[in-house]
C-alpha cells in the first residue's frame, strides 16, 4: 500500500497517534534501503519528538519531505552539492506553512545538482531508485521528492519546477505533479535554479490530495519579489463541468519513445472525449520553438548568475554535466537575450488566445520514460527529450497538472499534463482528478465544494454553461461549476439567435436542462451589466422545488422567436441543429 493522505488521516481519525505513523514512514525508509534518496534525514528521536508535539490542523501527523534546495530550519541546504551546504536559519515559507498545518517533515532529499536536469541522474549522492521500476530513471530534477512519494515514505513531497521537475518525475513514478502559477508557491528560501521562472511544486498520490497541500502553502510573500497573490475567489480544486473545450497537439507534433506510449496518450484523449470533452488539435510549434530557447539562451545565463562564484571559481565541486550546462551561461550575448525575451513575450500572446477557446492544453507529460543505461548513454540529449512538452510552460506563465495515464506492457508508467493560464489550478485539478479516476489509477473525484456564504447559485441555460463560448466570462468573474440540473416542468424556451431565452409559462411549459453555477455575490452586478437585454436574472425553481436565480427573458424580446421547448435545453436544441 502507498498511504497517502487521505489513508492516513483516516488512521488518525481512528485513533493512530502520529507518532505510530512517524514510525512506521522510519520503517518504511529502511526497508526501501536506499541511500542515494536522502541527502539528510532528520534523527529518528528528533522526528518522534516531534509527532508528539505537532500543532493541530488539516495535516497533522501527516510526514513528509522537501527537495534539498528548499531551506528547512535547522537542516543543511545543499542543492546535491557538498561544497555548497549551508545550514538554513528558517523553512522557507513553503514549509512554514505546511509544518503550522501540522505535517511532520522527515527531512531533505535528493535531485539533480542546483535543479539543472528532468532526469535524477546527475547528483554526487547518486541517483534515487525509480519505485515504480529501478532500471528506470527517477525523473528530475525532483528525483527525491518523487521516490519518496511513490515508495510510501511520505504522504505527499515538495518539489521545485523551472522547465518540468515538478511533472517528468510524476510522470516517471505514477504520481500526480502540480506545478502551481509562477509565484502562487513562495519560493524565498529556494536556491534558484532560474528564479524568474522557478515555483514549488507538489507530489501526490492523487489531484485532490495535491489541491489541498496548495492550498495551504500558496500564498503571497512580502518579502518575495516575484511572489503574487491569487486572484479573488480562487479556489485550488473545483469541480469538472459535464462539458470541457479541450486542446490537444497536431498528430505530427507527438513525439513518443515507443508505440505503446503513443497509443497511452491516444487512450488518455478517447477518455477525456467520453467525459463529454470536445478535443480541437492545435498548433504547438510556437510554444515548442520556444521550450528550445531554454537551454539555449538567456535563461542558461540566469542559471549561471545564481552560481556565478561556483561557475567561475569553483566549478570542480560541480557535476560534470552541471558545470558543462552552467558554463555555457558565461557565453551568452545581451542582445540574444533580448531575442528571447520577445519570443515569450508572442507565446505568452498565442497561449492566451489558446485559451480563449479551451479549458485546458492536454499534452504528454514526456515521450517516455528511459532507462538508467539509455540515460547515461546520451546525458544531455535524452533530457533535452523529457523536456519536449514541458519546456515552455514556465517561460509563458501558464499552470500545469501532471497525472498517471497508465502502464505499457513492461511495467513502464507513463503520464499527461493539463495545462491552463496562470491560476486556474481549481479548473486543472477539477479536470484532472475526473481523467485520473477515468482511467482506473485514482480516486473519485471529490464532490463540489458547498455554497459558501459570498456565492449565490446561478442556474445558467445558454452559452455561459461548459465547453460554449461565453462560459469563461461566467468563469472570468470568478464562477464555479456545481452540478448540472433541471427546471421544473414550468418554462418555455426560445431561439434568439445564438443564445436562448427562457419564459416561465402561465400553464404547460417543460423542464429545461441546464448548469448551476456558484458565483461570488459581488459579481452578480458586473456579470448583470455585461448580459444584453432581453436577458436578465430572475428566480427559476429547479425540479427539486429549490428556488434560484438564473436567466430569463422578458416576455416581449421573444415573442416572434422560434420556440424550442421540446427541445429540452440549449445543449440538445444545438446538437439538433448541426
Amino acid at each position: 500500500m502507498r498511504p497517502g493522505i487521505g489513508a492516513l488521516r483516516a488512521r488518525l481519525a481512528a485513533g493512530v497517534p502520529p507518532r505510530v505513523i512517524a514510525e512506521e514512514a522510519l520503517a518504511r525508509i529502511a526497508a526501501f534501503d536506499d541511500p542515494a534518496l536522502f541527502i539528510t534525514l532528520r534523527p529518528a528521536a528528533e522526528i518522534l519528538a516531534e509527532a508528539e508535539r505537532l500543532p493541530e490542523g488539516p495535516l497533522r501527523g501527516l510526514p513528509f519531505v522537501v527537495k534539498d534546495n528548499i531551506d528547512a530550519a535547522g537542516l543543511p541546504t545543499t542543492a546535491a552539492c557538498p561544497a555548497f551546504a549551508r545550514l538554513a536559519g528558517e523553512d522557507a515559507p513553503a514549509v512554514a506553512r505546511l509544518r503550522a498545518a501540522g505535517a511532520l517533515l522527515l527531512g531533505k532529499v535528493n535531485l539533480d545538482q542546483f535543479a539543472t536536469g528532468l532526469n535524477g541522474t546527475r547528483s554526487p549522492y547518486g541517483t534515487p531508485r525509480n519505485a515504480v521500476r529501478g532500471d528506470l530513471i527517477p525523473g528530475g530534477s525532483s528525483s527525491g521528492s518523487a521516490t519518496a512519494v511513490a515508495a510510501g515514505i511520505a504522504a505527499f513531497s515538495l518539489g521545485t519546477d523551472t522547465a518540468g521537475s515538478g511533472r517528468v518525475p510524476a510522470a516517471a513514478q505514477n504520481l500526480v505533479g502540480l506545478k502551481p502559477s509562477l509565484g502562487l508557491i513562495p519560493t524565498r528560501g529556494v536556491v534558484p535554479a532560474c528564479r524568474s521562472l522557478d515555483c514549488v511544486s507538489i507530489f501526490a498520490h492523487s489531484v485532490a490530495e495535491a489541491a489541498e497541500v496548495l492550498a495551504i502553502a500558496a500564498g503571497e510573500d512580502e518579502a518575495d519579489p516575484y511572489s503574487r497573490a491569487a486572484p479573488p475567489f480562487w479556489r485550488a480544486l473545483e469541480a469538472a463541468p459535464p462539458a470541457l473545450r479541450l486542446a490537444a497537439p497536431r498528430e505530427e507534433q507527438l513525439l513518443f519513445d515507443t508505440p505503446e506510449d503513443a497509443a497511452l496518450f491516444e487512450a488518455a484523449l478517447a477518455r477525456a472525449e467520453a467525459m463529454g470533452a470536445r478535443i480541437a488539435r492545435v498548433d504547438l510549434a510556437p510554444f515548442l520553438a520556444l521550450a528550445r530557447r531554454l537551454y539555449d539562451g538567456a535563461w542558461v545565463a540566469e542559471r549561471t548568475s545564481a552560481l556565478r562564484e561556483w561557475v567561475t571559481r569553483r566549478a570542480e565541486a560541480l557535476h560534470p554535466v552541471t558545470r558543462t550546462i552552467l558554463e555555457g551561461g558565461l557565453t551568452r550575448l545581451t542582445v540574444d537575450a533580448f531575442d528571447d525575451m520577445h519570443a515569450a513575450a508572442e507565446a505568452r500572446r498565442l497561449a492566451r488566445r489558446l485559451f480563449a477557446g479551451a479549458d485546458a492544453l492536454l499534452l504528454p507529460t514526456c515521450p517516455g520514460v528511459p532507462t538508467l543505461e539509455a540515460m547515461l548513454a546520451d546525458p544531455i540529449g535524452a533530457n533535452a527529450r523529457l523536456g519536449t512538452y514541458t519546456n515552455f510552460v514556465n517561460l509563458c506563465d501558464l499552470s500545469a497538472l501532471a497525472i498517471p495515464a497508465g502502464f505499457r506492457a513492461d511495467g513502464a508508467p507513463a503520464g499527461v499534463t493539463l495545462v491552463g493560464p496562470a491560476f486556474s489550478e481549481g479548473r486543472l485539478a477539477g479536470i484532472g482528478a475526473a481523467m485520473h479516476h477515468a482511467a482506473g489509477l485514482g480516486p473519485p473525484p471529490p464532490a463540489p465544494a458547498p455554497l459558501a456564504a459570498d456565492e449565490i447559485a446561478l442556474f445558467a441555460i445558454g452559452a455561459h454553461m461548459s465547453g460554449l463560448p461565453l462560459n469563461p466570462q461566467l468563469r472570468g468573474h470568478g464562477g464555479r461549476f456545481l452540478r448540472a440540473a433541471r427546471t421544473a416542468p414550468c418554462y418555455r424556451l426560445f431561439d434568439l439567435g445564438n443564445r436562448p431565452g427562457m419564459l416561465r409559462a402561465a400553464g404547460g411549459g417543460a423542464a429545461i436542462a441546464g448548469e448551476l453555477w456558484a458565483l461570488p455575490a459581488a459579481a452578480i452586478g458586473p456579470f448583470l451589466a455585461e448580459i444584453p437585454p432581453p436577458l436578465g436574472f430572475g428566480r427559476v425553481t429547479l425540479e427539486e422545488g429549490e428556488s434560484v436565480l438564473g436567466f430569463l427573458a422578458e416576455a416581449e424580446g421573444v415573442a416572434g422567436a422560434p420556440e424550442i421547448t421540446a427541445r429540452g435545453g440549449w445543449r440538445a436544441h444545438l446538437a439538433a441543429r448541426g
